[in-house]
């Protein structure tokens, strides 16, 4: 899909409307996340993980319990 996306003013914000096409192809619905990653092409849109949030705390907790290992493995 290669459609121009007008922005459009959102109150101080700005936006983009985004076509029912597009939000099937992400597997997205209206009120769900979206991912962002900047890439050296542009950006890189993905529906957002659920458990996203849940697999950072495990991964800080595993960070902070095992910090000088860590330390070690990344000289």
């Amino acid at each position: 899909m290669n459609a121009p996306l007008k922005i459009t003013k959102i109150g101080n914000s700005a936006g983009v409307i985004l076509p029912k096409e597009l939000l099937a192809h992400l597997n997205a619905a209206v009120g769900e996340s979206l991912s962002v990653v900047v890439t050296p092409r542009g950006i890189e849109l993905s529906a957002a993980e659920t458990d996203f949030d849940a697999q950072m705390a495990a991964a800080r907790d595993v960070m902070a319990r095992r910090k000088r290992a860590l330390k070690e493995l990344a000289k």
